[in-house]
């Protein structure tokens, strides 16, 4: 009997060990949420990086775009980039109803609530929303940036369509 109640202690004990560091790693800036995963571009998501017919080309707006969501942060910093991204679209086009059709696109898609690898924040393991980056993570994204831009990846907008 004792050692059923010993065995019986040392499970309740390792129980409450595991439920907590489970509910430790679901703190916000604990466990692999932190991570950052290296910077990719697929140029526009889901839509055309250019028009063949008129030459215009707005995939460089895409990736400053995709360069912000991929960072993430807060839901303003998520309204600026996509507003950038619908200034940069009708100054290369001309098109204000074109830039203003891929506004709206990217505000009802890109939420960080979707698990899409087009969200916000999307270079942070899902579920991070908005929220702003730390310091530590701050410096993270320079140091992922840079090693992106040293190493000449292929991007989507290296290529013509």
């Amino acid at each position: 009997m004792e050692r059923n109640q010993h065995n019986s202690g040392r499970l309740k004990r390792c129980t409450a060990a595991l439920v907590t560091g489970l509910l430790l790693l679901m703190l916000p800036g604990a466990g692999p949420r932190n991570r950052l995963q290296d910077f990719a571009s697929d140029g526009c998501s889901m839509f055309p990086d250019g028009n063949r017919i008129t030459g215009d080309d707005w995939c460089l707006c895409c990736l400053d775009h995709d360069l912000a969501y991929w960072r993430g942060g807060t839901e303003k910093e998520r309204l600026a980039a996509d507003e950038r991204l619908k200034r940069c679209i009708a100054e290369r086009t001309g098109d204000a109803l074109l830039a203003q059709a891929i506004f709206t696109g990217v505000r009802i898609g890109g939420s960080p609530h979707f698990p899409t690898w087009y969200r916000w924040g999307y270079g942070w393991i899902y579920g991070r929303g908005y929220r702003p980056l730390s310091k530590a993570e701050e410096l993270l994204v320079e140091k992922k940036l840079s090693a992106f831009r040293n190493s000449r990846a292929d991007i989507a907008c290296d290529t013509r369509f």
